[in-house]
């Protein structure tokens, strides 16, 4: 099914999803999310459902209507990671309580669950749908098999725990990035690190590729954007957003929930403790 329309989503601390229009930058639609702070979300590759993370369990939403089609629980832990399969079908979790479990988009049901070591932090899906990525708190990276289950290769990739994995394109190249500061860049059939990428002051949380695979973006908490030329490992751009409570002083405020006081120092805002 085609696009109807070029879209980010993007979940947060206000308990809210909200569907934005990258071109405009206008927000399309907001979806009252369920229970705690919606922090992982998944848009599917046909635009038409929405996943969200709210703690232990899993919504599915129906883009058009606004309306949850699906509660999916299973996990026994918060849900870190969510990522859909190419083809939509279906949809791969990973969590605090040590698994990555695959879902059946259409019935909601858990079809297998893969068992990990450790807490796992994030989860992507390869193009061609065979392999599963897999960011660990231990500062592993694993690949699985999609169809068996099987923990093909194991990536001793990071000093500190990996927050966000992701596939080229073509699917030859995984990117991890983490806590300690990096992005690593390897080479799926060899298992070999071929680029380490250097340059953000504080945990890399999130990082995509372009769709001709020739860059990759990059989000952390130090609060830049940046750009990266894949070939060359050069750092084409840094974007910094506009952050329009730079530097507030909340300390002391009262009637402020956490969930507020988190998404006021996104914007920028600090308590003494952080000045």
């Amino acid at each position: 099914m085609a696009s109807k329309w070029a879209a980010n989503c993007t979940g947060s601390a206000d308990k809210t999803l909200r569907l934005w229009d990258i071109n405009t930058s206008q927000c399309l639609k907001i979806f009252k999310g369920r229970g705690t702070w919606v922090l992982p979300v998944a848009l599917s590759p046909d635009d038409q459902t929405l996943a969200s993370g709210n703690g232990q369990v899993v919504h599915l939403w129906n883009v058009s209507s606004g309306k949850c089609l699906k509660t999916l629980q299973d996990h026994t832990g918060e849900v870190k990671s969510i990522a859909f399969s190419p083809d939509g079908q279906i949809l791969v979790t990973g969590s605090q309580d040590k698994t990555i479990k695959l879902w059946n988009i259409e019935t909601g049901n858990c079809i297998r669950t893969l068992q990990e070591n450790n807490e796992v932090w994030s989860v992507n899906v390869n193009p061609q749908a065979q392999t599963i990525a897999s960011g660990i708190i231990d500062g592993t990276v694993k690949l699985w098999d999609i169809c068996t289950g099987q923990c093909l290769k194991t990536f001793p990739a990071h000093t500190l725990r990996v927050r966000s994995v992701a596939f080229s394109p073509d699917g030859q190249i995984l990117a991890s990035s983490s806590q300690d500061r990096t992005i690593k860049l390897w080479n799926v059939n060899t298992s070999k690190c071929f680029r380490v990428l250097q340059g953000h002051i504080n945990w890399v949380v999130s990082i995509s590729f372009s769709p001709n695979g020739q860059m990759l973006a990059s989000g952390s908490e130090d609060g830049t954007i940046k750009l990266w030329d894949v070939k060359t490992g050069d750092c084409l751009k840094t974007l910094i957003p506009e952050r329009p409570y730079e530097r507030m002083n909340i300390t002391g405020v009262k009637g402020l929930t956490e969930a507020e006081k988190a998404s006021l120092k996104t914007l920028g805002a600090v308590e003494d403790e952080e000045i």
